[in-house]
């Protein structure tokens, strides 16, 4: 048969059985085919090729370009050689199969292409996140490698033999994990690796018999990557450890710690979630070499709905003695903490109001030079709540508690209070006016011989008014919304002497802008200030009109007594001033960079400052920041009776910068010039190299009044497997404000 008519016959059978043709055309114009599916429910093969030859229903060969594709898959290589009956593709010369979230690269390869079973001999891969469209412009990280031989074992499921894994990109052979077997589950999204080894810089760093990473951000069990780092108090440390993803709602994370000083220390953490509940608990152990004692620590929280509007509250906090985290943290919050509190509430709500039942108890860490008195335990607390707004016209208030005050020193005993309000608010666009009106009621009943039973009863009446005023106007070449706000508060409450009652929780408030539209200045119910007053205050805005930023913000307030402050706190004095201090603050975006903000509160009797603070922030973007403060709070007297003293003065810089290519200088410096010491301390350099960076820090807080803890940190992160050392980034973050991890910048 003559070749044109064996063309023509072969291209009527592939037409009517497979679809395939036989082309002796040039490479330039491709043959194409459909090869029809072996079952109704598989998709059909659409195969491209310089040359394509076969048998009806048997097999079809194709020379040349070939390109076999199927759903998101594409199969080219040189030569192709498709067999009907086993579903087997078998391609050699320059084979490249490409799937989501897989490019591997071999020079043969056998594939049952429906159920994606085969091997590829000498293979070169590349892994990559699986995203979808919503997450297409998230930034995704990509791993690569090489083996001796591939296995498919099914959908998403491949098997590497004498593999390498990096995710560092091509060309860049900074580490690599070398693995004697590794098995890639895109379905759970989880590598595993046995006998595998690390290897950076050239240098073998670790071994480890077996090993599973997640290939995205997604949960799973297994060992964590190790911490190890140094204290002065606790030595050499070192950190194992392992997660287990119980549930989806459910994970714990135990945490053994090898300290060289100290031995030994166990740790766990066990999370929740449920439809109607969730908590965290939170548990060490350490038998203490230094100090010959068993130390520990228990952390407990947990929320739960009960029914619709029941709810319920639990927190539980020990430790074992007094310099548990001074001397096992390195967490300035951790090691400044005096009070541990336990307790646990029962919560109704129906709307407008709601009641609750609480207890509480403290765990007082005690400084040895400098002892704290105790707080008061709650056991227990009901309270009684209501806001009704426009009823009848008015906004109706309520407050209410019974409480009984327990101390293992002071005197004891139960308070009662109610405080129901009307108030009227009155508004329009430009100004608003609130009267307010109400009664406190407060009854004690003491455990004392030596206090009365006291009843106090205080009306209390306040208006609240302001303006709001606004123009556009132009400065410096800008279009500014600008406005004025003035506010007028006035409260009276009639003088009642509280001597004789306890202070169960009661303290002044701080003197600030917010403090100054409160009826009382002091927290707490065990003192309620008498009050003949009148507060003053006004604010400008400066306002982009096209973002809404605020460029700038002034403010200015003071109030007015028209009759002394009698009532005071224990060993307090009352005071004869016919005014308060006076507070000014000024702030603002001041670019897209800069933000700045300063307050002062100056006592014009004294004709001095109490408080100054000044702050600003530079942040021009991720990666670059730097924030500079002061603050001086002057104090009024001391033990001696002395006067403006410096109580507080301490200055705070902080930075995370760019020193050079992929270099980042880290720092914190918080000075007290009035204990003339550090209260804390950090320097550190990051370096991010793409796919690792590596970050030393070194850390000096002050633990106690004439003691100090020094930290250092060091860790080696490897994206996409984990991170080695100590982790500082806790540190960084607490430390720095606006501290990002380089490796979360998309181009550092």
């Amino acid at each position: 048969m003559p070749p044109s008519q064996f063309k023509c016959y072969l291209a009527v059978c592939l037409m009517l059985f497979c679809d395939a043709a036989l082309a002796e055309d040039p490479p330039a114009a491709q043959t194409s085919s459909v090869l029809p599916p072996q079952k109704t429910e598989d998709a059909p093969l659409y195969l491209h090729a310089d040359q394509i030859e076969g048998i009806a229903n048997q097999q079809v060969k194709a020379k040349g370009h070939v390109e076999l594709q199927r759903n998101d898959g594409v199969l080219t290589s040189d030569y192709l050689q498709y067999t009907f009956d086993t579903d087997q593709a078998y391609a050699t010369g320059n084979v490249t199969l490409e799937q989501p979230g897989l490019n591997v690269r071999g020079p043969e390869l056998r594939l049952r292409l429906t159920d994606q079973v085969g091997q590829m001999q000498q293979p070169v891969y590349s892994l990559s996140d699986l995203i979808t469209h919503t997450q297409a412009t998230a930034l995704t990280r990509k791993a690569r490698g090489e083996a001796r031989v591939l296995d498919f074992e099914g959908k998403n499921q491949y098997r590497l033999k004498d593999a390498t894994y990096t995710t560092c990109p091509v060309n860049n052979d900074d580490w690599y994990l070398h693995v004697k077997d590794l098995n890639i589950d895109r379905g759970r999204e989880v590598g595993t690796a046995r006998n595998a080894y690390l290897e950076f810089k050239g240098v073998p760093i670790l071994y480890t018999p077996f090993i599973d990473f997640p290939l995205n951000n997604q949960r799973k069990s297994g060992l964590l990557a190790p911490t190890f780092g140094t204290t002065g108090s606790s030595g050499l440390e070192f950190r194992l450890p392992y997660y287990w993803n119980i549930a989806p709602n459910y994970d714990a994370t135990i945490s053994p710690r090898i300290m060289s000083k100290r031995g030994l220390q166990l740790g766990g953490e066990f999370r929740y979630l449920g439809e109607s509940y969730r908590g965290l608990l939170n548990g060490e152990f350490l038998a203490d070499q230094v100090t010959n004692t068993n130390r520990w620590s228990v952390f407990v929280n947990h929320d739960q709905t009960f029914a619709p509007g029941w709810s319920g509250h639990l927190h539980y906090e020990r430790v074992s003695d007094n310099n548990y985290y001074r001397d096992l943290s390195n967490q300035i919050n951790t090691t400044s903490i005096t009070n541990l509190s336990q307790d646990g509430s029962i919560n109704y709500s129906a709307g407008w109001w709601n009641a609750g039942i609480r207890a509480q108890k403290f765990q007082t860490l005690q400084d040895p030079l400098a002892p704290i008195v105790p707080p008061y335990n709650v056991l227990p607390q009901l309270t009684l709540n209501a806001n009704r707004y426009d009823w009848h016209g008015v906004d109706f208030s309520f407050a209410g508690e019974a409480v009984h005050f327990d101390h293992p020193t002071l005197v004891t005993g139960t308070r009662v209070s109610a405080y129901p309000s009307f108030s009227l608010p009155m508004a329009n666009n430009f100004a608003y006016l609130t009267p307010k009106f109400g009664v406190s009621q407060t009854n004690y009943y003491l455990d004392s011989s030596t206090l009365p039973n006291t009843v106090r009863t205080l009306p209390i009446t306040s208006v609240d008014s302001g303006f709001y005023m606004d123009r556009n106007t132009r400065l410096f070449g800008h279009n500014y919304h600008q406005t004025l706000e003035p506010r007028l508060f006035y409260v009276y409450i009639p003088y009642r002497d509280q001597s004789q009652i306890p202070n169960f929780d009661s303290g002044e408030v701080d003197f600030n802008f917010a403090q100054m539209f409160t009826e009382n200045r002091f927290a707490g119910g065990d003192r309620i200030n008498d009050a003949n007053q009148l507060t003053t205050a006004v604010t400008s805005r400066l306002i982009e009109p096209d973002s809404g930023l605020e460029r700038l913000r002034v403010s200015l307030g003071q109030r007015f007594y028209f009759a002394p402050q009698k009532v005071v706190l224990p060993g307090g004095t009352p005071t004869n001033s016919t005014s308060s201090d006076v507070l000014a603050s000024v702030g603002g975006q001041l670019s897209q960079a800069w933000r700045a903000e300063a307050a002062v509160q100056f006592n014009t009797r004294q004709g001095a400052s109490i408080r100054n603070s000044i702050s600003a922030n530079y942040h021009p973007e991720p990666g670059k920041t730097l924030n500079l403060s002061y603050r001086s709070i002057r104090g009024t007297y001391n033990s001696l009776g002395a006067s403006n003293f410096d109580a507080i003065r301490q200055v705070d810089i902080s930075a995370q910068w760019p020193l050079a290519p992929r270099w980042y200088g880290l720092m914190r410096y918080n000075y007290s010039f009035v204990d003339g010491r550090l209260v804390q301390g950090l320097a550190g350099l990051e370096y991010n190299a793409g796919c690792w960076a590596m970050r030393g820090v070194l850390q000096r807080i002050a633990t106690a009044t004439g003691s100090a803890s020094n930290s250092f940190f060091i860790q080696l992160e490897l994206n996409g497997i984990g991170r080695l050392g100590s982790n500082p980034l806790d540190v960084l973050k607490q430390s720095i404000s606006g501290y990002v991890n380089t490796n979360e910048l998309q181009n550092p």
